[in-house]
């Protein structure tokens, strides 16, 4: 696996060095739960028309997110570095945790 620091080639690459990322279990929790009512707003969004759900809806999902790891995994989230491939692996590791290949 690559380095921290270098780049990846492929998603394939980078989603083992996400998941490193989010090995804490409180900080996964905190993901899911984030990304959970990011969705319930895109769909308000959806069904009410109003713009102000797609705002609360990216606030609501990284500062679940971001509370988890400056609290609780302790490092810089990915998205820092890696905005599209960090985005692309919350919703893999939000299947995998509905689909139980990962604990939650």
């Amino acid at each position: 696996m690559p380095k921290t620091g270098s780049r990846f080639q492929t998603f394939a690459d980078f989603y083992p060095f996400y998941l490193a990322e989010h090995s804490n279990l409180t900080c996964r929790r905190l993901h899911f739960v984030g990304s959970t009512l990011a969705l319930i707003c895109f769909f308000k969004l959806f069904t009410t028309g109003q713009v102000s759900w797609l705002l609360t809806g990216l606030v609501t999902g990284y500062a679940f997110a971001w509370v988890g790891h400056f609290f609780f995994e302790k490092n810089k989230p990915a998205t820092f570095k890696y905005p599209l491939w960090s985005f692309m692996g919350d919703w893999v590791m939000y299947k995998d945790i509905l689909t139980r290949k990962i604990p939650f």
